[in-house]
């Protein structure tokens, strides 16, 4: 090694003549001692425990650290409690002196060390851009101290904390949203990050509203259970997504109940490889089931969902529910003793363009399923249904409401057979969120069928939970409402997509309703409901209808010419939507 071309060597060397002529000038104009030999054995004290010893040499300045200053403090008095007694007896030097030789080194060394990390870190970089970090907490420090080499410069923090309000933090003031809004409400800054990873969508929401008119880009660190915490948080940085503005996250939700349901169980899924179904078998495989049956008939679908979950104990069948045949043979084979029935079609437009498909996969398959499972006493069987099977105006949730009339009145003997109703998921195939993204990312205006168009949401795997608790509660023939919230505008939902993109030449086309859609969706018939134990559950009022007379009438829809006729036989309340509003 080059001693004379270290930097930090050469710093060390510094210090140490710095110290030493500190020292000089101490002692003569305080002291009234002066000695070149005292002083010149002490120097050669510390020039043997900072390099040989210590290494001070060896420090990396740049990134030194409080605990690096720390350990340099510590490691002095360490050093004077070894060599003072044997400079006291040895040579007669007063213990004063020695104690003022280590201040001065400590705090030198401290102070250079800083003053270059500083100008290394600061000085040198040519900061740009602008940032301000929403969150004073652990998660803010971590990221303030990552920007410090990147070139943004940190203008303040913003944090909810009134005691955190009235402090700073390496110069770097802590204001109230108010406060902030006080100083530079007038000024757009390059980038926002919200380190706030425990907070609520709720919060984050508040806090997305409030600050995006002030910046170029908001981006948020992930929530604290998907924090990579090997990883640097501004490289796990995402930008704010539509769904983590309008996600929500039931407040009581029980995963015990849940663990209780599906642990040790084998659990069959049917359409499992769907946006529902892969969720509900993700989260089944998470809650300890003894064996999971995938089933489905698509085969790109069944092969994505085998692949993510091949390490765990699963069987995948590739198969259509609406062949009883073979699946009699599945539930023969792997007797499952809960059975989730995901597989439907669901894309209202599908449906109504492919009428015959729709009801025999959706009613007959419903029905396959069902009767399978009494006559092998499968324990739970849980329907997935929709908020379109409400007073439906399309076929898909007509098909839908009847499956769930088949659920409730069929003599299920041993099997408990319930159905869960929801709204929409965000990100599920089909839905309209992605359809958004792929108009915005291609630069085309984005199409919505009206301007008064509502629907609930959800995200999936909230959703997926929440039908696994529910259908821990049923004991046969409940219909449970999982609580959605309040009903979103699509237009609102398209308008705040597009100031996410910030693709401000992007505008909101209205194109009519298509056949079979209404304006908004409901998840009750009636009032007549009853509240569980869980607020985010409810359980609709039962309809009773002799499942003899609904067996013929099934029988007869799949014959007839006219099966929207039929349909409203069976489902008096359906009111078919022919055209565009």
């Amino acid at each position: 090694m080059n001693y004379l071309r270290d930097k930090r060597f050469l710093g060390i060397v510094a210090i140490l003549v710095i110290s030493f002529l500190s020292l000089l000038i101490v002692t003569h104009l305080l002291l009234k001692e002066f000695s070149i030999i005292i002083l010149g054995v002490i120097v050669l004290t510390r020039v043997i425990s900072s390099f040989i010893f210590f290494d001070d040499y060896k420090l990396s300045w740049s990134k030194a650290s409080t605990k690096t200053g720390l350990m340099k403090i510590i490691l002095a008095i360490i050093s004077f409690a070894v060599y003072a007694p044997v400079l006291y007896f040895v040579f007669d030097i007063r213990f004063n002196i020695l104690f003022i030789e280590m201040i001065f080194y400590s705090f030198i060394i401290n102070i250079l060390v800083y003053v270059y990390k500083y100008y290394h870190t600061v000085g040198l970089q040519n900061k740009t851009k602008k940032l301000v970090i929403y969150g004073a907490g652990k998660a803010g420090l971590q990221l303030q101290r990552e920007f410090l080499n990147t070139e943004y410069k940190i203008i303040c923090f913003i944090d909810d904390d009134e005691i955190l309000q009235h402090r700073s933090i390496d110069g770097i003031s802590i204001y109230s949203s108010e406060k902030y809004h006080t100083y530079y409400d007038k000024d757009k800054f390059d980038l926002l990050v919200i380190a706030m990873p425990s907070a609520s969508k709720e919060q984050i929401k508040i806090v997305y509203e409030n600050m995006q008119d002030n910046f170029s880009s908001i981006k948020i660190l992930p929530s604290i259970q998907n924090i990579l915490r090997k990883e640097e948080f501004t490289k796990q940085l995402k930008d704010i997504s539509v769904e983590d503005l309008l996600a929500r996250h039931p407040k009581d939700l029980d995963k015990k109940q849940i663990e209780n349901f599906i642990k040790n169980k084998v659990v069959l899924i049917t359409g499992a490889g769907g946006s529902i179904g892969s969720e509900i078998s993700r989260q089944c495989n998470l809650f300890g089931a003894k064996q999971l049956i995938l089933l489905d008939h698509s085969e790109f679908n069944l092969y994505q969902i085998t692949e993510e979950l091949k390490d765990a104990n699963i069987v995948s069948v590739m198969q259509t529910v609406r062949k009883i045949d073979f699946l009699e043979r599945t539930f023969a084979k792997y007797k499952p003793q809960i059975v989730i029935h995901a597989a439907a079609y669901k894309h209202v437009p599908l449906v109504e363009e492919n009428i015959l498909e729709g009801i025999s996969n959706n009613i007959i398959g419903t029905k396959n399923c069902i009767d399978l499972a009494i006559k092998y006493e499968v324990e739970k069987f849980v329907l997935i249904s929709t908020d379109k099977a409400v007073r439906p105006t399309n076929v898909m949730g007509t098909t839908k409401r009847i499956c769930e009339l088949y659920a409730q009145n069929v003599k299920s003997n041993k099997t408990e057979i319930v159905s869960v109703r929801f709204g929409n998921v965000l990100g599920s195939s089909g839905s309209v969120i992605p359809k958004f993204k792929a108009q915005i990312e291609a630069g085309k205006n984005i199409t919505v069928t009206h301007p008064d168009i509502t629907r609930y949401f959800m995200l999936i795997p909230e959703a997926c939970e929440l039908v696994l608790q529910a259908g821990s509660l049923g004991k046969g023939g409940e219909i449970f409402i999982l609580d959605m919230g309040e009903p979103i505008k699509i237009v609102d939902l398209a308008k705040k997509m597009i100031a996410l993109s910030g693709k401000e030449n992007i505008t909101v086309e209205f194109c009519g309703l298509r056949c079979g859609e209404k304006l908004y969706e409901e998840l009750l018939i009636d009032e007549a409901d009853a509240k569980t134990q869980y607020e985010s559950i409810t359980v609709a009022s039962k309809t009773l209808f002799d499942i003899d007379e609904l067996n013929i009438k099934i029988e007869e829809l799949l014959v007839c010419e006219d099966k929207i006729l039929k349909l409203k036989e069976i489902v008096p309340e359906f009111e078919h939507k022919l055209n565009k509003d």
